[in-house]
């Protein structure tokens, strides 16, 4: 089995479940004993600021939307890409970091770096559930980017869908990002 990790799973078009219609997950952990990802491309109508007030009880310089990482209850979590915050941090990928430590998240919300997402919930399959999944064609994949995963989000499943169709006939990295441009 090929670990999706550094990956996105993409909600394919016949995929209605309203937990992940049109979504766009990073890919955060794959083996043999399951998966866990955060969904990027939804927010709820929650500040990072507003949460830290009731939350934290704490003041933070943080602006922006929380995101729903999925339907799984989990505490807060950011995705960002300092890579000197905190060398037990989970790398994605390259310039891409996770952390649930409560100490640096705190750190962030003082000092953030250019980048960074803030996440409340999480998407996890046990052992094998995301691989039948996949079989059933639920979910198409295309590797994750530092810019996407930080980029506009706003069209980022349109577009990831189409490049994902495309990509058995056309290598995606030629499609311009608008196509009228061709």
């Amino acid at each position: 089995m090929k670990s999706l990790k550094g990956h996105f799973l993409i909600a394919s078009p016949s995929l209605t479940e309203s937990n992940f219609r049109q979504s766009v997950v990073l890919m955060l952990q794959h083996d043999q004993n399951g998966a866990l990802g955060v969904v990027i491309n939804r927010t709820i109508d929650v500040t990072v600021k507003q949460a830290c007030e009731q939350v934290l009880e704490a003041d933070c310089d943080v602006d922006g939307n929380l995101h729903q990482g999925g339907p799984c209850e989990a505490l807060l979590m950011v995705l960002h890409s300092d890579d000197d915050v905190d060398p037990d941090d989970e790398a994605v990928l390259p310039g891409l970091h996770f952390s649930t430590d409560k100490d640096t998240i705190e750190m962030l919300l003082r000092d953030p770096p250019r980048e960074m997402k803030f996440i409340v919930g999480y998407s996890g399959w046990a052992g094998g559930q995301l691989e039948e999944e996949l079989k059933t064609g639920s979910w198409l994949v295309a590797p994750a980017t530092v810019a996407r995963v930080f980029g506009p989000m706003e069209s980022l499943w349109h577009r990831l869908v189409s490049e994902a169709s495309l990509s058995q006939w056309v290598d995606p990295k030629l499609i311009p990002d608008n196509p009228s441009l061709n």
